[in-house]
């Protein structure tokens, strides 16, 4: 794996800036990588993680760009829960680690930095040298992965009966005998609504 200076290089590229959740993501990637004994997450050791953010900010991006975990490639799953955490699964092993970014490291940056009035710029400095565990806590956990969320996986693709649009990957349920995607099996669930019915 690259050094930590060459990653957080590598996720500002990528990212377009540079922030405190950067620093974040970055180290909290490495850190679980560290511990799950995942040398290599996006070359030889690409197919053993799987990792799940609990937060749509930046330092979900750095986590993606440390492990090479992405969407597209079901590796990276998503959970919305504002949380600055994330479970990270190695699945040679079935070993996972949950990361929580600690509260306390926001105080800890403005102690040791008291003479950087910008918290952001404060922020930074501070979790570049704070170390692990006084910016996360660690706890091992179990991770229960459905065939359907492992990557690779190739599930039955049906047609909903009620929109006529294609759903992938058991996304769907069975009611009065027609599949119908989750959207139309329960019209609350959408984040959109039509603007003619």
């Amino acid at each position: 794996m690259e050094s930590f200076h060459e990653l957080l290089q590598r996720a500002e590229e990528a990212h377009g800036h540079l922030c405190a959740g950067q620093i974040l993501g970055v180290r909290m990637a490495m850190l679980a990588c560290r511990q799950l004994e995942i040398d290599e997450p996006r070359g030889a050791d690409r197919k053993k993680l799987v990792c799940f953010v609990e937060i749509d900010r930046c330092a979900t991006d750095a986590i993606g760009l440390v492990t090479g975990c992405r969407l597209g490639k079901r590796a990276l799953k998503f959970r919305d829960w504002g949380k600055m955490a994330a479970t990270f699964v190695n699945l040679a092993t079935g070993r996972a680690l949950r990361v929580v970014a600690v509260e306390s490291s926001r105080e800890l940056a403005r102690l040791r930095y008291p003479e950087i009035e910008n918290k952001s710029q404060q922020q930074m400095k501070a979790y570049r040298e704070l170390a692990d565990a006084e910016l996360f806590r660690e706890q091992w956990v179990t991770v229960d992965l459905e065939a359907r969320e492992m990557p690779g996986y190739k599930g039955a693709r049906v047609i909903c009966a009620e929109c006529g649009e294609g759903v992938n990957f058991d996304r769907f349920v069975v009611r009065d005998g027609r599949e119908l995607c989750l959207s139309c099996a329960d019209p609350g669930l959408r984040y959109w609504k039509p603007l003619v019915d």
